[in-house]
């Protein structure tokens, strides 16, 4: 939907700043920027197809009395499995509570105790108590409402929604502007909006597969643009999965926040047997890929799993966790007196576009012989691509490793979010306005890739063969059947998608161990010489898929 205020014929140019995205770092980057003009696209009116405004947890920051950035960051390091950049997360972690203050500016109602202090709980692999909540589990909604109302009296910021961005427009090594399709991506035409800067905060990849938490909105597209237009993209084969999204057949699947086990909530089968603690001596709150594990071997074996709240939470459900509340009794579960049933769900992806601490997609230093290759970052004046800033899901800061600690996602797009704010205001100190185009070729029939038949196909693939166990059989049933997928379908909607997916699938085969939320049941145990990030171009992935189409029985 667009409204008449924001259509782009009303003015007479944009400002050189586009803003991909209406999530969390994309609305908090333009109030950054403020009062620079800037311009946000978002698919979906800005908070209903973001990730952001469905968390629960709350946003992870050290301030209570006790902990330290010391702390945190040992959290977030033994989390990631040991291939977290300690750098990135030490700088992050340090500007946390400026930026929780900055929310608070803005309007976010974080619960506070009586005295007005800061209310902080505790989730899975945290050693204190250093979660943000708001009402227990509606942080994420709190957050985008206070956002979006500051967004929408700041002048300087024009939105417009029901724009799906199709195309980063490359010239040489500069991205010079986007290419996007309007009428929520149902045009026959399309719109090019020329920049200086362009901000990726378009969301992560959950919708690739069959069971996600996430909204429709994320699948995979900013990642896949991003590599078809040459970025070096980092760690696609962490995949996290959340371990108890509620199991009751919706798409997206409502989530059972982690700060009910937080909480002292407990995991059970069908035969009432408490089973985590067998599996890992923290139980429930062990890491989450640790328990996604558990939770997957209980449904597999046809046990089942079911989150008990009955005790730590009880007749106080309602009021402390409302939002949870609301979707198990629309469901007829009652979660005061009955165990709700649970399914592990992709929740969250902590690959994706490779940037440095200001954002940039442009990696300053990567000059040694050879290619950037998927065994690391090597590059005989190979960079990635200028003109592109990215923040948030779509991108791969280092910051999570191989398994995101529970609610620093939410911590870290606020803060890249404004570090790229103050790096575009240094690299680029004047705006400079052009105008938009009419379109930009490919005047079509519109087709809604999210519900066709091949996209169906592909959630599916992904789910069966990428999931939460994965093996050399089941990546090169994906890998091809990708492949197959590409071929059969040229829209450019559903080449960005299918790019990401092959992506994570080349990425999985190639890391022959298991860690973090990547786990092979063929290489089950941690390898050395594995201990490293992953780098890859699309370019190399599309080279691989063709060497395991050719060398591989289908």
């Amino acid at each position: 939907m667009l409204t008449d205020h924001f259509r782009p014929q009303s003015f007479n140019g944009i400002d050189d700043i586009v803003i991909v995205g209406g999530g969390l770092a994309g609305l908090f980057c333009a109030l950054k920027l403020a009062p620079r003009p800037v311009t946000i696209l978002a698919a979906a009116p800005i908070g209903y197809g973001a990730s952001s405004a469905w968390a629960q947890g709350g946003i992870a920051a050290a301030m209570s009395k006790g902990d330290t950035f010391d702390k945190h960051v040992a959290d977030t390091v033994a989390a990631g499995a040991g291939i977290v950049d300690e750098k990135m997360t030490r700088m992050m972690v340090a500007e946390g509570p400026a930026r929780i203050h900055d929310l608070l500016e803005f309007g976010v109602p974080f619960d506070r105790d009586l005295e007005g202090k800061l209310m902080l709980s505790r989730e899975a692999a945290h050693s204190e108590r250093r979660i943000v909540r708001v009402k227990g589990d509606m942080a994420g909604k709190s957050i985008m409402e206070a956002l979006i109302a500051a967004v929408r009296n700041t002048p300087s910021i024009r939105v417009i929604e029901g724009y799906v961005v199709e195309e980063l427009v490359r010239e040489g090594r500069f991205i010079s502007g986007v290419v996007a399709r309007p009428d929520a991506g149902q045009s026959k035409s399309r719109v090019s909006f020329p920049a200086r800067a362009v901000v990726l905060c378009s969301g992560g990849v959950g919708h690739l597969y069959a069971v996600t938490t996430n909204p429709w909105e994320a699948c995979g597209q900013g990642v896949g643009m991003a590599a078809r237009a040459g970025a070096i993209i980092a760690d696609p084969e962490f995949v996290q999965f959340h371990p108890t999204a509620i199991d009751i057949g919706k798409d997206p699947a409502p989530l059972a926040t982690e700060a009910l086990r937080g909480d002292g909530a407990i995991l059970i089968n069908a035969e009432g047997r408490r089973f985590m603690l067998d599996i890992h001596p923290d139980g429930e709150l062990a890491p989450r890929d640790i328990v996604s594990r558990g939770v997957f071997a209980e449904v597999q074996a046809g046990r089942g799993a079911f989150l008990d709240c009955t005790k730590a939470v009880g007749r106080h459900f309602p009021d402390m966790f409302p939002t949870v509340y609301a979707s198990c009794m629309a469901a007829g579960i009652d979660p005061v007196s009955q165990p709700i049933p649970v399914v592990p769900a992709v929740h969250y992806h902590m690959g994706g576009v490779l940037t440095d601490g200001e954002g940039r997609t442009s990696i300053d230093g990567l000059w040694a012989a050879g290619e950037v290759t998927s065994t690391g970052v090597h590059g005989a004046n190979r960079t990635s691509i200028d003109g592109l800033w990215a923040a948030g899901e779509v991108t791969s800061t280092g910051v999570h490793g191989a398994n995101r600690l529970a609610s620093n996602s939410l911590l870290e797009a606020v803060v890249f979010a404004a570090r790229i704010a103050e790096n575009i205001k240094g690299s680029l100190p004047a705006p400079k306005l052009t105008s938009w185009g009419d379109n930009a070729g490919e005047n079509d029939d519109p087709v809604t890739v999210e519900d066709s038949p091949p996209f169906k196909l592909l959630r599916q693939l992904m789910s069966d063969c990428v999931g939460v166990v994965r093996t050399r059989e089941s990546l090169t049933r994906a890998i091809q059947g990708i492949t197959r997928l590409e071929r059969a379908n040229k829209r450019l909607r559903f080449a960005n998608i299918a790019t990401t997916a092959k992506l994570i699938a080349v990425a999985a085969l190639q890391r022959t161990e298991s860690r973090g939320g990547h786990f092979r049941a063929d290489c089950p145990g941690e390898r050395p010489d594995w201990q490293r990030r992953t780098y890859l171009t699309l370019a190399q992935a599309e080279r691989l898929a063709v060497e395991v189409a050719e060398s591989e029985p289908a």
